[in-house]
């Protein structure tokens, strides 16, 4: 069976092709500009304009406040918003609400009692995406900094809404994270780079074909 996966952080013309051709379901694009993987809207939309209907284009935002939200909204279609800060149920619920996008949301997993508030947030968004904890150090970002986390946390686990598995995945290592968590969907940023923020056109093809083979 083949798991679909999201290529995260695509920012050249290039790269945005190797996914496509590659068989990636949903392309990624990061606005959160403390990331080398951030993208100004203008060369969002840019992007966005090669991305066929069959394939969903996701923009990230990290903590993002509604004006910031709407200057990039206006200016780049979506099919789904990633909230991968500290964003609170009720903050999902609202921007949801607010601009009438289906919502993902990241739950940031170091330990058991990070997943407690999952259900909290399947509640409200459309999708969850289970990443590792970023280190504690002022340098780390949100999520992109390539480290797993525990997987056997989510062996077994159920949830009420679709969910992605992210964090330290790569071409060596997927078939481990699936046979572990049950993923049904799989999203990858810098295990298809060769330097941070930049994608290789080979390490992408090589994901895609590996979880298309699981």
């Amino acid at each position: 069976m083949s798991v679909p996966v999201k290529i995260c952080g695509l920012s050249e013309p290039e790269t945005l092709r190797a996914a496509l051709d590659g068989g990636a379901r949903w392309i990624g694009l990061v606005f959160y500009p403390p990331s080398p993987r951030s993208v100004a809207p203008s060369l969002a939309a840019e992007l966005a304009r090669m991305v066929p209907t069959a394939v969903r284009t996701v923009g990230l935002f990290v903590d993002a406040d509604d004006a910031f939200l709407d200057h990039v909204v206006s200016q780049v279609p979506f099919d789904l918003l990633q909230l991968h800060g500290k964003e609170t149920p009720e903050r999902v619920a609202a921007i949801k609400a607010a601009f009438s996008i289906p919502v993902m949301k990241a739950i940031k997993v170091g330990g058991p009692e990070d997943l407690e508030r999952a259900g909290d947030y399947a509640a409200v968004a459309d999708r969850l995406l289970f990443d590792a904890k970023p280190p504690a150090k002022v340098s780390a970002l949100p999520g992109g900094n390539g480290i797993a986390f525990d997987w056997t946390l989510l062996s077994g686990r159920m949830w009420s809404k679709p969910w992605m598995l992210s964090g330290g995945l790569n071409a060596g290592n997927v078939a481990e994270a699936v046979r572990t968590t049950g993923a049904p969907a799989l999203d990858v940023s810098s295990g298809v780079e060769d330097r941070p923020g930049h994608k290789d056109p080979a390490l992408i093809r090589a994901f895609l074909e590996t979880a298309a083979a699981l």
